[in-house]
């Protein structure tokens, strides 16, 4: 089963979208996975504990970060695609706003293109519009080296709902079937922890509508400002609360760290929750 046709499941649990960084700077885990060996025991590691998806991302998008070359990214990225194809049985979706990294990846065989940038580099809807991988699109309010230097809405809810509408329309026209896409609110992307908490707590707003939505808060500043300042590697219970909660609002695919953790508490959360079970007299 393709990942559009598993999304289109409406009955289906959340996937779980693990996280892999071939970074040297992204805020949690930069430089963790970039030789050959360190890579393969973390796809290695996500497949174990339950991924049903490997993002992989070669440019950091935490804020203030620096872009990177077509070049350096590609470098970066496309032996981690097919040491993911090679090692694992998981969907593969690259972490990208690039249309020259979209293009190589897609030759690769990867089944989703998860972009920040909702497809509106140069060319990225006409090369999306020729294949057909499920394509995540994001709102984000500015760029990473600024985006939370003052970020200001009227109406959150509105203006990212509306974005995120704008660009469903504008790859509908591209010729791009609605069923391959996916949304995402970009919680921190150009967003204070006053936007993000209003996000989430009206998540129903996106997942009632008839795109699914991903979700993506795993140990982001958001987690630490609420927790009262927890630096990032403290972040995992919190996180992992987060992931539990946005699929019970309808999400379905949490972006995270801590997979096995994330698994683990989705099970228990639906085991303890299901009214499909016998309550025993």
């Amino acid at each position: 089963m393709s990942l559009v046709d598993r999304l289109l499941v409406e009955s289906a649990d959340p996937l779980i979208m693990g996280i892999l960084n071939v970074t040297p700077d992204s805020f949690s885990d930069g430089g963790r996975y970039t030789q050959h060996d360190q890579l393969k025991q973390r796809i290695q590691a996500l497949v174990d504990q339950g991924a049903h998806i490997i993002d992989i991302g070669g440019e950091s998008t935490r804020p203030g970060a620096s872009n990177v070359s077509l070049q350096e990214e590609l470098d970066r990225v496309l032996p981690a695609i097919e040491l993911a194809k090679q090692h694992s049985d998981c969907w593969v979706s690259i972490d990208t706003y690039k249309t020259g990294v979209m293009r190589e990846s897609l030759a690769l065989g990867v089944d989703m293109i998860n972009d920040v940038n909702a497809l509106q580099s140069v060319g990225a809807l006409e090369l999306l519009a020729s294949s057909d991988v499920a394509i995540c699109l994001m709102h984000k309010q500015g760029q990473p080296q600024d985006m939370q230097a003052s970020p200001v809405y009227e109406d959150v809810l509105k203006q990212v709902h509306s974005f995120l509408i704008e660009r469903v329309k504008a790859c509908e026209l591209a010729g791009i079937d609605g069923k391959r896409l996916v949304l995402d609110p970009g919680f921190g992307f150009g967003k204070r922890v006053e936007h993000n908490q209003i996000l989430f707590q009206n998540l129903a707003l996106l997942t009632q509508l008839d795109f699914p939505v991903l979700v993506g808060v795993s140990r982001k500043t958001m987690i630490g400002e609420i927790l009262n300042g927890l630096p990032v590697n403290q972040r995992m219970v919190g996180s992992v609360v987060a992931a539990v909660l946005a699929a019970q609002r309808g999400a379905k695919i949490v972006r995270v760290h801590d997979v096995l953790e994330t698994v683990q508490a989705l099970n228990l959360a639906k085991a303890l929750t299901s009214e499909s079970l016998q309550i025993l007299e």
